[in-house]
């Protein structure tokens, strides 16, 4: 049976000789590792939906504006506004939303010493 090599990034825990006494610190590394996945994970979905939102948003004033019968022109540029709009503040609430974890993070930190 092959045997896969880990990915650089990933640390390999050696339970080779593994202790009962060990215990909670192997749990607390794992759940360090999971929260890191988790946070990982939650801002690709972050992104997801604010592009999805960006693109909906948009075509709903294509399509408004189609229906309306306005000029094409004007019609396609305020699509492309509204969806940029839409793009820049989601990007500005992602952003805000890490900050303001990393902020609460360290202010625990603080208030735990």
């Amino acid at each position: 049976m092959l045997k896969r090599k880990p990915p650089q990034k990933q640390m390999v825990f050696d339970l080779t000789s593994f202790d009962s006494s060990k215990d909670a610190q192997l749990e607390r590394m794992i759940e360090a590792r999971v929260a890191i996945r988790a946070e990982a994970a939650a801002i690709r979905w972050r992104f997801r939906l604010m592009v999805i939102e960006a693109a909906m948003m948009m075509s709903l004033v294509l399509v408004a504006g189609f229906a309306l019968n306005q000029p094409h022109a004007m019609v396609v540029r305020s699509a492309l506004i509204v969806g940029a709009a839409c793009f820049a503040s989601g990007v500005m609430l992602v952003g805000l939303s890490g900050a303001t974890g990393l902020a609460i993070s360290a202010f625990r930190r603080w208030r735990a010493r």
